[in-house]
Formats: C-alpha cells, sequence, structure tokens
C-alpha cells in the first residue's frame, strides 16, 4: 500500500534533510483536556518554510513552526507546553479547550539520519516499530514489537503513542491495516468501501472472471488467482483481516487453510452454524488442531440482526474492530 502523504511526515522529513533544506518532526508528546489532535501526532517542518501534518488541527502550528525554524538554527530539541483556550477549540471543531505538548526535534543535530533512515525502512518494510525518546535527555531508540516489554506490547496492541512514567515517549509505527476479502459476491462491495473509510487497504480475491471485475467494483484492487496463491503473495501479517465469502468450498477452504498458518489478526467466514460445523470437520480432517480452528470467527460478524449487504458488512467491520483492538 502506497502510504498517503499525510501519513508518510518520517519519510517526507528524511527527504527534505537529504536534500539539505533541513527538516524538523514536531510530535505531540501529552496532551490533557479536549487536545484537538492525540499524542504521536506529526508535524514535518523543512528549513524552507514547508509543513506537512499537523499536531494541533491549526491553532498552534504558527508558533511550532517559529520554534522549528529556531531550532534548525541552534540544533537543539525542545518541548513546549501550549493551553487550547475553548474560544480557539471551538473553532478548530472541540466543546472545550485543552493543552497539548509538542516535542520539537531537528533531523541531524538531535534526530539521527541513521535512526531516521532506519524508521523509515521499517515502514516500507511494514514492521511495527516504536520511535522512543527519552525527554529532557534527548535519547533515540527504535524498538521493533517483537522486543518490546509488556508496556509498549500493549501500546502496539491499542496503536496508541503516549508519554510513560519513566520518561519515555512511545511513538508508535504500525504498518497500515490490510483487509483481504476473498469472494466477490454481493458483501464484498459495501464491505470493501466501508473498509477503505477505517483506513484499511483492501484487496479483492476471486478467480472468477463474472464476480471479480471491474465494473462490479471498479476502482478496487482485484486479484484473479486462486485464493492461496493470491495469500501466499500477499504474505498476510499481523496487521492483516482476512474474510471468505463464497460459501464454496473449493475457493473458501484454501484460503482458511492458509489464513491458519498465519499471523493474521482476524480471519472471518460467511455461512450458517450447520456450514461452519461442515467447515470445521473438513479442517479437522487436514490435520488442525482446535486451537487454530477456534481461530475461525463464524458465522462472521457481530449478531446485531443485519439482512442488507451493507448491515453484513458493518457486523464484520464491528467484530474486526473489537477484535483489533480488545483482542
Amino acid at each position: 500500500m502506497q502510504r498517503a502523504e499525510h501519513d508518510s511526515l518520517p519519510e517526507i522529513a528524511l527527504d527534505w534533510h537529504r536534500q539539505g533544506l533541513g527538516a524538523v518532526l514536531a510530535t505531540v508528546v501529552e496532551t490533557w483536556g479536549s487536545a484537538p489532535r492525540p499524542a504521536g501526532s506529526l508535524l514535518a517542518v523543512s528549513g524552507t518554510g514547508q509543513i506537512m501534518g499537523s499536531v494541533s488541527g491549526g491553532c498552534v502550528e504558527g508558533a511550532v513552526v517559529a520554534e522549528a525554524e529556531e531550532a534548525l538554527r541552534d540544533g537543539r530539541p525542545r518541548l513546549m507546553t501550549f493551553g487550547v483556550s475553548d474560544e480557539t477549540a471551538f473553532a478548530v471543531g472541540l466543546a472545550c479547550g485543552g493543552t497539548i505538548r509538542v516535542l520539537v526535534d531537528p533531523v541531524g543535530p538531535s534526530l539521527p539520519e541513521p535512526l531516521l533512515a532506519d524508521l523509515v525502512a521499517a515502514r516500507a518494510a511494514r514492521q511495527p516499530v516504536a520511535l522512543m525518546t527519552r525527554l529532557n535527555e534527548w535519547d533515540h531508540r527504535l524498538i521493533p514489537a517483537d522486543q518490546a516489554d509488556a508496556l509498549r506490547a500493549a501500546r502496539f496492541r491499542a496503536d496508541r503513542s503516549g508519554l510513560d512514567e519513566d520518561g519515555w515517549f512511545s511513538a508508535i509505527h504500525n504498518p497500515p491495516l490490510r483487509l483481504i476479502v476473498v469472494g466477490a459476491v454481493h458483501i464484498a462491495q459495501p464491505l470493501m468501501t466501508m473498509a477503505r473509510l477505517l483506513n484499511y487497504d483492501p484487496v479483492l480475491i476471486d478467480p472468477r472472471d463474472s464476480f471479480g471485475s471491474a465494473a462490479r467494483f471498479p476502482g478496487e484492487t482485484i486479484l484473479p488467482d486462486w485464493p492461496d496463491e493470491a495469500l501466499q503473495s500477499l504474505a498476510p501479517d499481523a496487521r492483516t483481516a482476512i474474510v471468505t465469502l463464497t460459501h464454496d468450498p473449493k475457493l473458501d477452504d484454501p484460503a482458511i487453510r492458509y489464513a491458519l498458518r498465519s499471523p493474521c489478526f482476524y480471519l472471518g467466514c460467511l455461512g450458517s452454524p450447520r456450514t461452519h460445523q461442515k467447515r470445521v470437520d473438513r479442517l479437522r480432517d487436514a490435520g488442525f488442531a482446535p486451537d487454530d480452528i477456534a481461530r475461525i470467527h463464524a458465522p462472521v460478524g457481530l449478531d446485531i440482526g443485519a439482512k442488507s449487504p451493507a448491515e453484513i458488512a458493518l457486523s464484520v467491520l464491528a467484530q474486526i474492530t473489537q477484535v483489533l483492538r480488545k483482542g
């Protein structure tokens, strides 16, 4: 997935720095009250006055940019605290004011270029990492998710950057979420659209030309391969959800078997309890253990009484969100 420009700020800052323009990364490290942007929000500032991103929704950007320009001149990082008044908060769409604390970090003098380059490389490789900063001491570290302690592991699961009592600020960089849908049926149409609204990168798999056509799914990524072959090329990881919708064991089963051997965080399968029991029997005969089979969410989706394709798609994404955020 090509990251959107607003989600490519480390990449943009590194590029500015390497062009000799100078670059600063400003990061929200703490918030109180109704702060405009959450911890981890980024603003990139170049030495020529270009800006990308936001740390406040617009209410303190000017002051942060001015401080970033000063940081480029003296090479020193700094922490800035802003109180957002009720009147200003209302202007950017909030009910009441709050306070934000922003780290202004010049690339090179403070934030090492090799470390930023490693962060950019990890993001390109879909490797979850945390950029750790010990505030006031300005120590920086890059910690892969599989080496994180329990405290930071919880932050990775929740996609939540933040400052902890030990003085370390963890900027969580998780790969973009992906949704792989097997079966270009009617439910897949609203499911693909809704998934994109939730910042998933959706991919549709169906070897049947009459189903997986651009006319039925305009603008979508459609793979016409057999499901297990397509999944092998996509290499689902721990930021991937997989949903099978065809009802046809010839198509669903190869995808399910591959998914169960992958680290995908969610696997949901359409079908009635009777259909699922037959699926379980086939998987058991194929050698899958009960714990593996228990990973499957079937019938797929939360039980909200959904009837229409759009309602079923809503129930599926609600269940995916529940598993992602609550485990």
